[in-house]
């Protein structure tokens, strides 16, 4: 008796009870710190960055990277939009085309008979604007472009504004899929509370947790659009076991214990519980940071946050809660509409030689098949449920008249000779639809941009005297300090005309010399022509493709479209950049983000796990269960012919493995609790499962719903395959 006081005055004196009992004595002051600091992350939200671009998480030594920094420090890009106008008559549309061609802000305008800008009654109208496409002054051009055409049936595709769109498209899509996942929750906690007073304590430390998560996203400057959206979502589906755990362990302690005493003994039991869990969830986010695609990083850091945060809410918060709402839950109790689940654990029993083999047999099939499937790296080869009108849109355009594979070409500058031969080469592949450079561009008269002349041929060309042809050459040579040129003399001396006339036009706004104003429009359309494919060291040409964004097709036209222009370069100067590269890239490193987040999760998990059970078959029983679970979820697009996004594969494998196997753990660990006081081992499964049911039904339930709704509700593809997947996976 004595050593049973003695053992009992240890516990009572543990770390764990003194800090439970600091935690639920000091409630009000713990009340009043979140109170605080949910303010600071309210006013804090506003200041999160979210990034829409994909692309700028690429690795900075890929070659997309490289080309996508070059070309933002050496090349503008300006605003351009294509047009569809339905329902008309060739004769109207030309009039419609002229209309805009003239409207502020245009600076180009391409149309034509051709089937590539009309056909059955449908024109597109290829507009270029006279600003980069991320100011607001060009916004403003294509909003009075659009409303100039509000008469006819238009739609339209551009990258005028559409990050805006799209994040204002994934904000709304958010704002809805919230709202029902909060139904949804609430439903499952009715369905699987004992007490309808818990669902109140349950709200209250999910929501905090999600606002200090949210709020504090700042101190990383800017995130991304995906980590941004689904973050929320995630968070409660990964962190809802905590407060589960803490709730039951309350009600166990409540039965013989008054509120304060069964809230600090379930805390004290929880803290070490809820902290052993949670390393295998975080576990799974730092596996994703390790990513060579940083966009596993930004998920991780952010979803690892999460946890932290809810673990700070369950530990700090919803003790005082469950001591405030004491009263209530005992007031509103109800019976368990979570069935029991003998059936399922007799037929577990039963089976016990016959299911395994057959789920070992389905694994290794589906390792197989999941890495058959089609994984895809472009976003615009995925499809979503639901469309927003600006997607809509988009797709119109696309169905009517394709959608346009870009590629930029990088080249050295300097010799517009060895540019103009290369633009000739590659306009001979099949694989190029068109090409454009200032090689190929047409000044006046048949004359293209870099074409050498002559001052007796400039002089015809912009109408000018000979005697002051002469004099301006002159001058550019000395500019030049080619003085070879003056002692010569200047009649044949050829300077390229983009060149000369530049300089000239130059000399003209210095005041030097006057010329007609027509001049003026050349020049602006020489300057967009320039400030787009000639930059201080570079040269880039823009093609389109006749091939798919991505696949064996596309790999060996980028391979093609290299060895060409090697032939005048060498191949170490050339980039190619586009979404073609970038799949490529993407895919490249999708084999080894793979292994690094399969190899690192699996590694981190059984770890924890070998020291959380002290057994040393334990850990890979449970990591093979959820691993197999993995591949049976990627199986599944294969046999449905459905195609995976790389990113979904790769973040949905991390959580699946960090978060489900709680479920695992949940089960394996009432089981050994059981074993202890059953000697029937059959009886002790049948139990286990039993008692394991409610909490994983509770929190299984609300992500597989979290997952489905994601897929289901939101118009951003990408959101929409990793909610899908997630969904999936986690049943």
């Amino acid at each position: 008796m004595a050593a049973d006081n003695t053992e009992k005055d240890k516990k009572d004196n543990s770390f764990m009870m003194k800090l439970a009992t600091l935690i639920v004595d000091k409630r009000k002051g713990f009340y009043l710190i979140f109170i605080v600091l949910c303010i600071f992350c309210v006013l804090s939200m506003n200041k999160v960055k979210v990034n829409n671009d994909l692309t700028t998480y690429l690795p900075d030594t890929t070659e997309t990277r490289k080309g996508l920094d070059l070309m933002d420090s050496e090349f503008t890009t300006y605003g351009s939009a294509r047009i569809l106008i339905c329902n008309v008559t060739f004769d109207e549309a030309q009039k419609l085309a002229d209309q805009v061609e003239k409207m502020d802000g245009v600076s180009m305008l391409d149309f034509d008979d051709t089937e590539d800008h009309y056909h059955d009654m449908e024109a597109l109208l290829s507009v270029t604007f006279d600003e980069e496409a991320d100011t607001e002054a060009t916004q403003q051009h294509l909003t009075e472009v659009l409303d100039a055409l509000s008469d006819y049936d238009v739609y339209y595709s551009s990258d005028i504004g559409q990050e805006e769109r799209d994040a204002d498209d994934l904000n709304n899509d958010m704002i809805v899929i919230l709202l029902l996942a909060a139904v949804v929750i609430v439903a499952v906690l009715l369905f699987t509370s004992t007490t309808y007073a818990e669902i109140p304590v349950y709200l209250t430390t999910f929501i905090v947790a999600a606002i200090l998560n949210k709020g504090t996203n700042y101190w990383f400057g800017t995130i991304s659009f995906v980590t941004n959206s689904i973050a929320v979502v995630l968070q409660l589906g990964l962190a809802v076991d905590y407060a589960i755990i803490l709730a039951h362990r309350f009600m166990e302690e409540h039965e013989d214990k008054d509120a304060r005493e069964a809230v600090i003994v379930a805390l004290s039991k929880a803290i070490p519980e809820i902290s052993s869990s949670s390393l295998t969830t975080i576990s799974g986010m730092v596996a994703m940071m390790f990513m060579q695609f940083r966009i596993g990083y930004d998920m991780g850091i952010i979803l690892a946050k999460s946890i932290i945060f809810s673990m700070v809410a369950v530990f700090f918060l919803m003790p005082g809660l469950l001591l405030t709402f004491s009263r209530a839950i005992d007031n509103t109790h109800h019976k368990s509409f979570v069935p029991k689940i003998t059936a399922v654990g007799k037929f577990c029993v039963a089976t016990r030689y016959i299911v395994p083999p057959i789920l070992i047999v389905g694994v290794i099939a589906a390792f197989f098949l999941s890495n058959r499937a089609n994984y895809v790296y472009d976003v615009n080869t995925l499809e979503s449920s639901s469309m927003s009108e600006n997607k809509f849109s988009v797709s119109m355009v696309n169905r009517e008249f394709g959608m346009v594979n870009q590629l930029a070409v990088i080249v050295p500058n300097g010799d517009y000779e060895k540019e103009a031969q290369t633009l000739k080469a590659l306009e001979k592949l099949d694989v190029v639809k068109s090409v454009q450079g200032l090689g190929n561009i047409e000044a006046m008269d048949g004359y293209m941009l870099t074409d050498k002349l002559n001052p007796r041929q400039f002089a015809e060309l912009i109408d000018l005297d000979v005697e002051v042809a002469d004099m301006l050459y002159s001058a550019y040579a000395l500019d030049q300090s080619d003085y070879g040129a003056l002692v010569s003399g200047v009649n044949d001396y050829e300077v390229p005309f983009i060149d000369m006339f530049l300089f000239i036009y130059d000399q003209k706004e210095s005041g030097n010399i006057t010329l007609e104003e027509t001049l003026s429009d050349a020049h602006s359309k020489i300057m967009i022509a320039k400030d787009q494919l000639l930059g201080e060291d570079n040269s880039r040409f823009v093609l389109e493709l006749n091939v798919p964004y991505e696949g064996e097709e596309t790999i060996a036209a980028l391979d093609q479209i290299r060895n060409t222009v090697a032939k005048f370069y060498n191949i170490d100067d050339i980039l190619l950049v586009g979404n073609a590269t970038s799949d490529k890239d993407l895919g490249d490193s999708f084999a080894t983000d793979n292994t690094i987040i399969t190899v690192l999760t699996a590694l981190f998990v059984m770890i924890i796990l070998l020291f959380t059970f002290q057994s040393a078959g334990l850990p890979v029983l449970l990591v093979v269960t959820i691993q197999g679970s993995i591949w049976m979820n990627f199986s599944l697009p294969y046999l449905l012919s459905e195609n995976v996004y790389f990113l979904g594969y790769l973040v949905v494998s991390a959580i699946q493995m960090g978060a489900t196997i709680d479920y695992a753990i949940v089960i394996t660990s009432r089981y050994m609790a059981i074993r202890k006081e059953m000697t029937d081992r059959k009886a002790a499964i049948i139990e286990t499962l039993n008692q394991a049911f409610p909490t994983i039904i509770t929190s299984g339930t609300m992500m597989v719903c979290a997952g489905f709704v994601i897929g289901a509700l939101t118009s951003n593809a990408t959101i929409a395959s990793l909610g899908k997947t997630l969904g999936r996976g986690a049943l």
